[in-house]
């Protein structure tokens, strides 16, 4: 047999490894994601989760970029005041991006207390790497002007008036009082603890978690680091959920063995509190992408629930239910301290449009509850259009339902949660020694 004649055809050259993703520049991801909020309209939260930068950079500097655009946004008034000082002319719009860059290195010397040579060189690099180089020398010295006499400036400031747009001051003014309105605004400032509800012994986990367990039952934590790395979450032995927003559901009473309606549900932590004591929790809500990660929150609780994709306004259930909650859409107005983006995202025009879906939800819950039954409204405003005007309104136009006045002892013994008309207010300066909670009013009514 003849050798076999030697294979003389070109080998495949070996496929080039992809080169390392270099790492992304911290302040230029702030940047992005503080543009998408102010010029685009996006949420903060928003914004983040849909930078694709994000998730190769480090825990750390994650956070730095989450910590210094919130900042931003949350000192937006009176950072702009003080650049509006060392600005002689408004920038044109080509140059918006200019502005933003200024608010970042504005924030970092402000409140970061970062080394002024180095807010302001990082700031210079910047407007260079976008394409700016002929505004290098306005933010320059505008930002070193700053680092002179900046803090004493800001000191002199009343950090609460600027920070606070002027319809949401008149309207808390109007609403509460102008002391009240000046304390609400004040809590606003201050960067919120994290609170969680957990499924079992709130001592234990406040022992493994270093927490303390506050008066109204939830966990509340000064982490560091990720929450996914924190003990107990990858087991579903808690989730996240402010003080205040873990007492509407409350309101409902023992619910083991009930059914009950989780209107609006999404993303989950009502539903997780009715199902892990004891109920049979149907949760609606109408977006699908919502609702899938209502699923994957009690996913990792193990919390069995029902889910529905539905418009809860025409939406019904087979059989009328024990209990319903309804958590509204609403200008979420009392979550300033962790969503400062909303501050200057909502405006009076938002409130004009949610008030008939707000009405029109709440018809709807009447609905779908037995005689007898329980119904809890509630809404993370400080707003009274979308609190007790809604519950006034429903019981001027004849619906058969009662206010059943909250109690001191189902809100940790905290009388002055309450309204005179028994619903449930909270301020963001409430437990003002423990870190604040959030607004949210809420109302329980019972079915006639």
């Amino acid at each position: 047999m003849s050798p076999k004649p030697p294979d003389r055809r070109p080998h495949p050259k070996p496929r080039k490894r992809p080169e390392p993703r270099p790492p992304a520049d911290p302040r230029a991801v702030a940047l992005d994601v503080l543009g998408a909020v102010l010029r685009r309209g996006h949420g903060l939260d928003e914004a983040l989760d849909g930078h694709t930068d994000l998730a190769h950079m480090e825990g750390r500097d994650r956070g730095f970029v989450r910590n210094l655009t919130a900042t931003a946004l949350r000192r937006k008034g009176q950072i702009d005041a003080l650049l509006s000082g060392l600005v002689e002319r408004p920038l044109p719009p080509k140059a918006a991006a200019v502005t933003d860059i200024l608010r970042l290195g504005a924030a970092q010397i402000l409140f970061f207390e970062t080394p002024a040579h180095a807010a302001v060189d990082t700031a210079v690099s910047l407007t260079r790497a976008r394409r700016l180089p002929t505004y290098a020398g306005l933010v320059n010295a505008v930002l070193r002007r700053l680092a002179q006499g900046g803090l004493a400036l800001r000191d002199a400031q009343d950090a609460a008036r600027l920070n606070t747009p002027d319809w949401l001051w008149e309207s808390w003014s109007t609403a509460y009082g102008e002391a009240t309105c000046r304390r609400i605004a004040e809590a606003h400032l201050a960067e919120p603890p994290l609170d969680v509800s957990v499924k079992g012994d709130p001592d234990h986990w406040a022992g493994v978690l270093g927490g303390t367990v506050l008066a109204t039952g939830s966990v509340r934590l000064h982490p560091h680091g990720p929450i996914p790395a924190l003990p107990g979450f990858a087991e579903g032995a808690w989730w996240v959920q402010d003080a205040a927003a873990a007492l509407p559901a409350r309101l409902l009473g023992p619910v083991a063995g009930k059914t009950v309606l989780d209107l609006c549900a999404a993303p989950g932590g009502k539903s997780a509190q009715l199902a892990a004591a004891g109920a049979r929790v149907i949760a609606v809500d109408r977006a699908q992408g919502r609702v899938a990660r209502l699923r994957a929150n009690l996913d990792r609780l193990q919390l069995p629930v029902e889910t529905v994709i539905a418009d809860a306004v025409t939406w019904r259930p087979d059989e009328l239910a024990d209990a319903l909650l309804l958590d509204v859409p609403c200008s979420a107005t009392g979550t300033l301290r962790r969503h400062p983006d909303a501050a200057w995202l909502r405006t009076p025009g938002d409130l004009d449009a949610l008030a008939p879906l707000q009405q029109a939800l709440l018809e709807a819950a009447v609905a779908m509850v037995r005689p007898g039954g329980l119904i809890v409204y509630c809404a993370c405003s400080l707003q009274p259009g979308e609190g007790t005007q809604r519950i006034d309104a429903l019981i001027g136009n004849g619906a058969p339902v009662a206010r059943e006045p909250v109690a001191a002892g189902e809100v940790g013994g905290m009388a002055e949660l309450i309204t005179e008309a028994g619903d449930l207010r909270t301020f963001p300066f409430h437990m003002e020694q423990e870190g604040g909670m959030d607004g949210f009013f809420a109302a329980r009514l019972r079915r006639l």
